[in-house]
């Protein structure tokens, strides 16, 4: 699908359920537009990844995700080898010769048919998609390195095999929670944009979006509870996965307005650590007012 301005895409992203302000909007249409990658950075539960994911929808594109953590490297995001197969191949090439070409054999054995991609390489293969690479700040320095030629030519080298290169540039959006800081390396590459947390009436509409059955006094009430609660010295201030949780947990109990007493008894729906429980049962007419 193309989308002719930054109206227009947050108009394709309402349709799929993702409310987007005028700046997330303008962020990823450029993004679309001038084909760069989008780098998003902001407290967790703001909304990065559920971006990526509602723009494969909006836009009709497949969504590759790649999900980085501590110690991920090239074999795991970009390609491996099949080796069980290929030792197969070499064995059948053997009992099939009397006179086995080495060269020709060893040349067999590196071919599309026994490369197994992994989502950085079927990104380009399977290009036009959206690409993303969740929480860069997962992973190190190395594999940051590694993304360079991706993020700048849209294609990469295996030695064994020769350059692949996507016929369309995929769609990218690089996720962080800032748990470190990425190169500007990196960075340079790429369009930035900083996702806060939605204003009340963004977080309202959020959540009677996503649970019809929820009323606009109790979307109003969790909202407004939470926006307290990320004003706190919490460990893990909630996101607004935390905020549906929590109006979820209501709706199950069969609640239509939040009060101190079922406050109390669903917090685990909201917060996820001990001490931000006790610090928050100890404030909790206040978070309520």
């Amino acid at each position: 699908m193309k989308v002719n301005s930054p109206e227009e895409l947050a108009t394709e992203l309402d349709r799929v359920g993702y409310l987007a302000d005028e700046g997330v909007a303008t962020a990823a249409f450029l993004a679309l537009r001038m084909q760069r990658p989008l780098f998003c950075e902001g407290e967790p539960g703001t909304g990065k990844t559920s971006l990526a994911v509602s723009l494969s929808e909006a836009l009709g594109l497949p969504l590759v995700r790649l999900q980085c953590h501590e110690g991920i490297d090239a074999a795991q995001a970009l390609y491996e080898w099949d080796f069980p197969r290929q030792l197969l191949h070499l064995r059948a090439l053997e009992a099939g010769s009397e006179h086995l070409d080495v060269d020709a054999a060893e040349q067999s054995l590196f071919t599309e048919r026994f490369l197994l991609a992994r989502p950085l390489l079927r990104a380009l293969k399977e290009s036009p998609c959206v690409l993303l690479v969740d929480e860069i700040d997962r992973a190190d320095d190395e594999f940051e390195a590694f993304l360079l030629q991706l993020l700048d030519e849209n294609a990469v080298t295996i030695p064994e095999f020769g350059e692949i290169r996507a016929e369309r540039p995929p769609l990218v959006l690089l996720t962080s929670n800032r748990t470190r800081e990425v190169h500007d390396a990196l960075k340079r590459r790429c369009l930035y944009h900083w996702l806060e947390h939605p204003d009340l009436a963004r977080e309202v509409a959020i959540l009677r979006r996503r649970l019809p059955g929820v009323g606009e006094r109790l979307a109003t009430q969790v909202a407004a509870a939470v926006r307290r609660l990320r004003e706190l010295e919490l460990l893990k201030p909630p996101g607004i996965a935390e905020s549906l949780d929590w109006a979820q947990a209501l709706l199950a109990l069969n609640r239509s307005e939040l009060d101190a007493e079922v406050a109390a008894r669903t917090l685990g729906a909201v917060l996820k650590y001990s001490e931000d429980l006790d610090r928050v049962r100890a404030k909790l007419d206040t978070v309520l007012a």
